[in-house]
């Protein structure tokens, strides 16, 4: 077992004790709440009845926007009879595909977020129309050639292929690098420079847990898109 899988054990276990003590004390403030006879907030019972979230909330904190008011931007695309060209961007917990649905007049296009209800659509400054579909699973880059290292300004970063290669398909967070190199063994370090491959979302989840832990509070250094 290498350096790393070896701490992605330590990682689990640690995070199994954490979540225990974390249920105990949400436990005990409802006790306590409902000793007092105060009700328990919408967002509170989700907690206590929910199963915890996966770490594919890192995809949703930089998916894009949810998209502009469907019925504006629609309504603007109603009052002209502009052929547009017509795209889908297909976010993925792992990796990002884009792709032309072809030229549509507004009609077509008007059907065709009606036969979608999942997508977020707007029309763009170009006069392009764009819809984005999120998507739970790995892109044909990720399960290819799919990489998570770090970049030269100190970003966590997803690549395709090393991370020397440059190809970068979506930046994370800012790692506390100097608190890292004191914490982790040399040869996670070294991984994490020559990227470490992702086979599957778990092994995909698992890195970003860790290493989630060295990043720098949203403040100093939050995450951005690939490419800014």
């Amino acid at each position: 077992m290498d350096k790393f899988h070896s701490l992605k054990w330590l990682e689990k276990r640690w995070r199994a004790w954490r979540r225990t003590i974390l249920t105990f004390c949400a436990c005990g403030i409802v006790a306590f709440m409902a000793w007092l006879g105060l009700p328990l907030s919408e967002q509170m019972e989700r907690l206590m009845t929910e199963e915890p979230l996966a770490l594919e909330t890192f995809g949703s904190w930089y998916a894009p926007d949810g998209g502009q008011d469907t019925e504006r931007w629609l309504e603007d695309l109603r009052g002209t009879k502009q052929l547009r060209i017509v795209h889908l961007n297909q976010n993925y917990t792992c990796g990002q595909e884009s792709s032309v649905l072809g030229l549509m007049r507004p009609e077509e296009i008007e059907t065709l977020a009606k036969q979608h209800p999942e997508w977020s659509g707007r029309l763009a400054p170009g006069g392009d129309v764009w819809f984005d579909e999120q998507v739970q699973g790995m892109s044909d880059i990720c399960e290819r050639d799919g990489y998570v290292g770090i970049d030269k300004k100190g970003y966590l970063s997803l690549f395709e292929g090393p991370p020397k290669e440059e190809k970068v398909i979506r930046t994370f967070f800012q790692l506390d690098v100097e608190t890292m190199e004191s914490a982790l063994p040399t040869e996670v370090l070294e991984q994490l420079q020559n990227g470490i491959r992702i086979r599957d979302i778990e092994e995909y989840n698992s890195v970003l847990s860790t290493f989630s832990d060295y990043a720098v509070e949203a403040s100093e250094g939050a995450m951005k898109p690939a490419g800014d």
